[in-house]
């Protein structure tokens, strides 16, 4: 049996190996195998059974270990694989290396735990002879004989203060038994529950509820692949449509992946999960799948769901990729979200990567968001996508009211900056003598944007890094959020040694201050990424919000969408020009989508929401729109635009980044590549640049971008990729191709 192999070597080549027959019939396409390469061992994954056309058979190495016995990569997996690395124009080796947990890959293995059980009974005479004797394993012996199922080894002898020679000596004696398990590492099995209580049986579903379970479920029933939109307002029972149809797919034996786009979503959605297929399939496994698990238990998630232990999957973008038996249904929830592109090579889009992963499947790839992306939508509209609505609140809930603060009125009244309105503090101390809860939110981490001297207009940068440098009060640094550089705030200014430097803009930091200011006794939690570094921490503040031992949370995007809070009655939008007035043909969808979204966390429960929006451009068209959550009003203009403009979704956006040390020879070799590229395919595509970033240097590296406009990505990255192998770089020249980029900036 001769196979080949796609090794994780630093190269994209298919390699040819023979298999030992002893472990024949464990190979399969997609098995992870070890082979050798020159002199060392290298992972790799077979794809393909068969002799190569131009290499004599008797000189092939034999493959050295068949790492499982089982396919690590389910066939549509590999397939996906090969499409990613076309489509996003990146190596096939890196591609794998993503999808394959480094846990996995590095073997963290099983792990077991010895247990104890009582063996062989003892009469009373004997326990007193023993007690007697050798008080000490009396002890342990009489704790297990009250014990109904063995237990652990380790917890007993450290809860009994009791070393390991006591139970080897009643081992040796036969009267206790000691047996090796493996223990199973399950995520979010621990004592921080989220408070999310799911009924076994589910609630009735509203017309346009059912409507949407009937279609789906027909789809399933079809065994083909088909994309459906959910578009539904905030608080309209999306989920609840969601676990109609998961439901459905288990029942008729396939396997689901649910993504969510933020980790702080997971214990939300892994509590209804558990909660409702506990009731519907007792003993049904739903497996978790981000980033902030342990190396053990994604391993153990891992392997439950590639041998079929376990069927559904939640998790974030990365959970695409999870190796699951007979997959028949993707949930992507909050598809429009940016935190589904990933930012590193390979630069996927999860939501693209699940489409084109149910389509390999032959399975339903359901989409669903009060704001879906323009790209999505504009699916619907032509056809391409089937569209389901939800246009009103479950049980008839009004959406919340929103209030629009001018800012500008603010700063006359005040005669100065303010971190807080009067509407919004006065609406704040209301929910607080109500005992309501608020949720403020802002998208800047850190006490304020910059240092700033009044004096001199001197601003503190990051020296390695073309961006101001954020002021963290509580331990008084300035930090760059690129780079991770920080220093001391100086005390007076580095140019002019005047003492007037202060901070300007805001941060959550600088919001939390301003709320103890006005709400002294209120219990005050802020959740950004500074805080949430800690493991589970972020389902410890979660779980203590829902349960009422928090007042007001403060923070960035983690907590301005999907979460589900009844008692939240009030949301404040501390500063909506953030994400408005930056450089991006995307700023008014993503503002737009930000609106709705934070303010759909109100009125949850049975009580009305309020939501206070503080801006200096309340005229502006997303905020407008936000206002009554008119997502087709604000689509249809925005929709024109873009096809006037001829952006996407009316033709794909390819970002090609150059970054250096030196910015001249940077700027040379850019302008060179762009003329060629003109040249060979002027006729497919439409340059716009090469100029320097939005952002110039990151990092001591310089950098230039050029855009590629084109109707058809594949056929024009692979010849961009042939272009490159061709042109003369320079060493110090590192290229990136972003296909269909979200962050233009």
């Amino acid at each position: 049996m001769i196979v080949g192999v796609h090794p994780l070597a630093g190269f994209d080549k298919l390699l040819h190996y023979r298999v030992p027959e002893s472990r024949q019939g464990e190979v399969h396409v997609g098995s992870l195998v070890r082979v050798p390469i020159v002199n060392r061992m290298h992972l790799g994954i077979v794809g393909e059974i068969g002799a190569p056309k131009d290499f004599p058979i008797e000189k092939l190495k034999t493959v050295a270990q068949v790492v499982y016995p089982f396919p690590a990569f389910p066939a549509d997996l590999l397939q996906l694989a090969r499409w990613m690395a076309a489509y996003y124009a990146c190596g096939l080796d890196v591609v794998i290396e993503t999808m394959l947990p480094a846990a996995v890959r590095h073997g963290a293995g099983l792990k077991h735990e010895k247990w104890l059980t009582v063996h062989q009974k003892l009469s009373a005479e004997e326990l007193e002879k023993l007690t007697k004797r050798a008080p000490q394993q009396a002890k342990l012996y009489r704790f297990l004989e009250q014990q109904f199922r063995p237990q652990q080894k380790s917890l007993v002898l450290s809860r009994l203060g009791l070393g390991a020679a006591v139970a080897a000596a009643l081992t040796k004696r036969g009267a206790i038994r000691e047996e090796i398990r493996r223990v199973e590492r399950v995520a979010y099995a621990d004592e921080w529950d989220t408070g999310e209580i799911v009924a076994g049986v589910p609630p009735a579903l509203n017309a346009e509820q059912r409507a949407a379970v009937v279609a789906l479920g027909e789809a399933l029933k079809c065994e083909k692949f088909e994309v459906k939109l959910l578009h539904g307002v905030t608080g309209s029972g999306k989920t609840e449509v969601y676990l109609h149809a998961i439901h459905d797919a288990i029942e008729a034996g396939g396997s689901v992946i649910f993504l969510v786009p933020e980790v702080a979503l997971t214990p939300q959605t892994v509590a209804r999960l558990r909660g409702r297929l506990q009731a519907i399939a007792p003993g049904m496994k739903t497996v978790v799948w981000h980033s902030h698990l342990s190396e053990g238990e994604r391993f153990d998630g891992w392997l439950a769901l590639a041998t079929g232990e376990a069927r559904v999957v939640v998790g974030a973008r990365s959970a695409v990729f999870a190796p699951v038996r007979n997959l028949r249904l993707i949930v992507v929830d909050e598809e429009h979200e940016p935190a589904y592109k990933q930012d590193e090579t390979p630069r996927y889009h999860g939501r693209d990567v699940a489409v084109m992963r149910a389509k390999l499947a032959n399975s339903l790839c359901l989409l669903g968001s009060a704001t879906p992306s323009l790209e999505s939508y504009s699916n619907a509209l032509s056809g391409k996508y089937q569209l389901l609505q939800l246009p009103q609140r479950v049980d008839a809930r009004k959406l919340p009211d929103i209030d629009v603060v001018d800012m500008r009125i603010e700063v006359a009244r005040s005669r100065g900056l303010t971190t807080l309105s009067r509407q919004l503090v006065n609406a704040m101390q209301a929910r607080f003598e109500r005992r309501e809860q608020t949720i403020l939110f802002i998208n800047r981490r850190g006490y304020s944007s910059s240092m700033l001297c009044s004096e001199c207009g001197h601003i503190e940068e990051c020296p390695h890094c073309s961006i101001a440098m954020t002021y963290h009060r509580t331990d008084e640094t300035l930090r760059c959020h690129l780079c991770g550089s920080e220093r001391p705030a100086p005390a007076v200014c580095p140019k002019c040694r005047s003492v007037k430097i202060r901070w300007r803009g805001l941060g959550t930091q600088r919001v939390e201050e301003a709320v103890k200011r006005v709400l002294p006794r209120a219990r005050i939690e802020r959740m950004d990424t500074d805080t949430m570094s800690k493991k589970n921490r972020f389902r410890q503040v979660l779980s203590e919000f829902r349960a009422g031992k928090i007042d007001v949370l403060v923070g960035t995007q983690m907590i301005g969408k999907g979460l589900d809070f009844p008692n939240v009655t009030l949301v404040g939008l501390v500063d909506a020009d953030i994400s408005m007035h930056v450089p991006d043909f995307r700023a008014n969808e993503r503002t737009f989508q930000l609106l709705v979204q934070v303010a759909g966390r109100a009125g949850r429960g049975d009580r009305a929401g309020e939501v206070v929006v503080q801006t200096f451009t309340p005229q502006a068209e997303a905020i407008q729109f936000s206002r009554h959550a008119d997502f087709i009003g604000f689509s249809e203009n925005e929709l024109k635009i873009r096809r006037d403009f001829k952006y996407p979704p009316f033709r794909h956006l390819i970002h090609h980044l150059f970054r250096g040390p030196n910015p001249e020879k940077l700027a040379f070799f850019a302008e060179q590549w762009a003329r060629r590229v003109e040249k060979d395919l002027g006729d497919r595509v439409e340059l716009r640049g090469p100029v320097p970033s939005p952002i110039e240097k990151i990092k001591d590296e310089y950098r230039y971008q050029l855009w590629y406009f084109t109707p058809q990505v594949t056929k024009v990255v692979a010849e961009l990729a042939k272009l490159r192998a061709e042109f003369a770089w320079p060493e110090d020249i590192v290229q990136v191709l972003d296909v269909d980029p979200v962050n233009l900036t």
